[in-house]
Parts: C-alpha cells; structure tokens; sequence
C-alpha cells in the first residue's frame, strides 16, 4: 500500500525544467522551476544539443527544494514528462554515446527533405500517422546511422527523454508508448515499433527498447539517486512519458471531445477510438498519436495562434503600456460581427513550412486597429471550425463541446467566438497544470491509491465553465 497520495513530478521543457509535488485532489503542495536551454554540440558547434547532465543537475537542484517543503512519508510515487521526439544512444553500462540532438537543431532538415530516399512519405505517414516535421526522431536515427555508425554499432539502446531521467532514477532501461509514438519510427495499427520502417533506414531493430504502457511501474528509486535528489530509496517511479498525452487527460477529456490547448501555438487534438491516415490527413495538417490508453488515438492539428495576437499587441497597440489585452478585447467586443468588411488570412501551412504568407483584406481610409484585432480573433475562430470537422472526419465522431487550456482560454471574446464558429459548447477548466495532473493519476493508479487513472481523475474538481454559441 502506498504511504500517502504525494506524487513528484519531474517536467522539462524546452524553457523550463520543473518539479512539482501534487496530490490526489490536483493541488500542488510545492513547485520549483529552473531554465532550460539547448547548447552546441561540442563535434558541431552550429548544431543544438540538450545537455543531459546539466538538465539532470537541475532537476536534482529543485528536487531538493520540493522534497524541503513536503513530507516524504507521504510520497507515493514519482514519474517524468517531457517534450517528444528527443533520445539517444546507450551502451549497455550506461553509458550515453552521443548528446541528444534537439529538436530545435537544424541537421536533419535536409534528411526529412529527401525521406523518400528511404521509403514513400505516404508509406511512412500511413503507418505512423506522424507529419514530416524535421525534428522527428526518425530523422535523427538516420542521422546516426550514416554519420556516426562506429557509434550505433557500440550502441545497446535507444532511449527517450523521460527514459533516460527515469534510468538515472533508478538504473532500468525502459521506453513509453507516448513517447515512441512521437517517433515516426511506430505502427498506429500495431502500439509498438514498425520492423519495417526501422528496416528501411537501417538502423539496428533491437536496440530500439520495446516501449511499456502508461502507468507500469519501471523500478523504484536507487541509493545514488535519493543521494542527488532527496527523495527516499525505494519509492516506485512510474512510466509516462510525453507531455501532450498527459495534458489532454489530465485536461478531463472524455473519448471524442476535442480538447484546444491554446498559446502561441493552438493545438486541437481528440482521444479517439479510430483514426485515419490518408493522403488527405497528411494534406490537412494532421498527426495521430498514440493515447496514455490502449485502444485510443490522440488526433491532432495545429497553427499559430496567439503568436497573430502578439503581432497584433506588438505593431498595432504599442503605445498601451498597462493591461494591454484588457484594452484590445474591450475595444473589439464593440466591433460588429464581420469587422465592417475587414478580413485576415493569416496562411497557416505556409508559416508551418517558414514561407511568408497572410493577407488583411477591406482594408479602407476609416478601418480601425480594433477592426483588424477582432477580424484576427474572427480567421483562428475559422481556423478551428476548419480543424474540428478534419478531426471529425479522421476519426469518426461528431463533437458535443470543445475543451479549451491553456493562455487563450483566458479571452473572453474569442471563447465566445470559437463557440459561435464551431457551433459547439465552449468550455474551460480552471485547472492549469494539466500535463502534471494527468501524469500524476497514472501515478496514484499505479501505486494503489486508484483503480484506475480514470478512477483517479473523478477527484479532482476541474471548475469547468461553459461558453455556449450565440
């Protein structure tokens, strides 16, 4: 049996590294947060890296100052999230063979370029589900393979991100399904590693280590480990993995409702018992992932959002100083539906792929700044009408309401205008941390504190409210 309800989650990001206490019921009992930040590949020093030792440095400084101001007999378990796709090669001591290349690092753009030369995009996106963005494990496998095969050929395993911290944990060498479904290297039909697209690029399939499912406890922490971070020997640690996945249950999803994580990016992305991978998903702009669950699929299509609202902020209000959003929503609540003629079309897929794009049309002698804001809010509330029905048709379902976290569920006039232009409930939660919250009910399952992590997600009061359409 568990000794309490306290799990201790290890987050990095690309910007932060994070370790959060949390309890059953969602509260955080303690946080600390450190910068974190890629660094030159000693061998190429155009090239980005994340350095291991200095994020687990890190991680062991904040552990430390968690652990401080919690009761460590009340610990039930420990997990570690992170972005996806990242990994490296390990020999079987231990030991790390190469830095890990980031997915920030501009040396596999030219190998998704010309992926064909290893198998048809449309092969590999049919059986992935991944869209071929450069940063995509595959592409640095293959990077490996070619400029580095002394090291692939002493290498023993593959592991990813939250693997390698939870090996440093507690010695096991162990890889997630959410993470290997990052990969472009997996089978959506199969939950596991594709033989025959690690077959085509060569690189060796068993040093790829199978992955586990969500909520496996993976070993308990070592005496070198509790020595660096303070936490108790013996205390489970427990696989999870990548930080969309546990963000959208965490979020309180139910299996077909859209969730919409919006920051400078949107994401919309929905647990769903099928998927499609077509050419016409792949035209659309559409990854599926793998689910925290078996038998679900994490389909998901993205554009920039608040990043438009930031040029707007930026180039039209600059002379507002204080509560500049405040200001700007006030002034377009008065504007009227269809912005007196004026029209954005900011072109998504073109900015994805670094081309310029977007246009402000009806532009006269008396448009106003406000007009162009709310025609702005007016194009990403179209944007997501658009990317709803996409995921309608992957994955065979109808939505009943929207989930929307994240920085832009906070704009009230643009919540009002998601619902209106998808013709579905709006709805909003005031949970904030839903990457940590959903990683941790794996977590209280896993140690015995729930059946289930569904179980585990009935505890927590989410504050939901509810935008209806006009």
């Amino acid at each position: 049996m568990p000794k309490g309800d306290t799990v201790i989650v290890f987050d990095c990001g690309a910007t932060n590294i994070r370790v959060i206490a949390i309890n059953s019921k969602g509260e955080i009992l303690a946080s600390e947060s450190l910068p974190n930040n890629t660094q030159p590949d000693p061998g190429y020093p155009q090239y980005r890296i994340w350095d291991i030792k200095e994020i687990w440095d890190k991680m062991c400084m904040a552990s430390h100052k968690v652990v401080s101001q919690i009761d460590v007999n009340h610990i039930a378990g420990i997990t570690v999230t992170t972005f996806g796709v990242d990994g490296t090669l390990f020999d079987k001591s231990g030991k790390m063979l190469y830095p890990v290349i980031s997915w920030q690092c501009e040396r596999t753009n030219p190998i998704m370029s010309n992926i064909d030369k290893y198998l048809p995009l449309n092969d590999l996106y049919y059986e992935s589900g991944i869209l071929p963005f450069s940063f995509n494990t595959i592409n640095k496998l293959i990077w490996l393979v070619e400029q580095k095969p002394e090291i692939v050929e002493k290498s023993s395993s593959f592991l990813f991100m939250p693997s390698i911290f939870i090996f440093l944990l507690t010695g096991e060498m162990v890889n997630d399904t959410t993470m290997a479904s990052t990969s472009m290297l997996t089978n959506l039909r199969t939950r596991g590693f594709s033989e025959n697209i690690i077959g085509k690029i060569k690189f060796p399939f068993e040093k790829i280590v199978s992955p586990v499912e969500a909520g496996t406890v993976i070993g308990k922490i070592n005496t070198k480990a509790s020595a660096e971070t303070a936490l108790p020997t013996g205390t489970p640690v427990v696989a999870t993995g990548h930080d969309t996945q546990f963000a959208i249950f965490g979020s309180g999803a139910e299996i077909n409702q859209p969730v919409l994580s919006s920051g400078t990016w949107e994401i919309l992305m929905v647990r769903s018992e099928e998927f499609m991978s077509g050419k016409e998903q792949l035209d659309q702009g559409i990854t599926t992932e793998l689910d925290s669950r078996p038998g679900l699929y994490n389909i998901g299509n993205q554009w920039i959002a608040s990043g438009i609202l930031e040029w707007a902020r930026r180039n039209l209000y600059n002379e507002i100083k204080n509560n500049v959003y405040d200001v700007m929503i006030s002034a377009a609540e008065r504007i009227p539906s269809g912005c007196n003629g004026v029209k954005v079309i900011p072109d998504f897929y073109n900015e994805m792929k670094g081309k310029p794009g977007g246009q402000i049309l009806g532009l006269t002698m008396a448009s106003t700044r406000d007009e162009i804001f709310r025609a702005i809010l007016e194009a990403l509330s179209a944007r997501l009408a658009d990317a709803k029905r996409a995921l309608e048709n992957a994955g065979g379902f109808k939505t009943e309401s929207i989930l929307c976290v994240g920085g832009g569920s906070k704009n009230r006039l643009w919540n009002q205008l998601r619902a209106d232009y998808s013709g579905v409930p709006l709805k909003t939660i005031g949970q904030k941390e839903t990457t940590v919250l959903g990683a941790s009910l794996f977590v209280q399952a896993a140690c015995g504190n729930a059946a289930s992590p569904e179980e585990a997600r009935e505890a927590i009061n989410y504050k939901t409210e509810i935008i209806e359409p006009a």
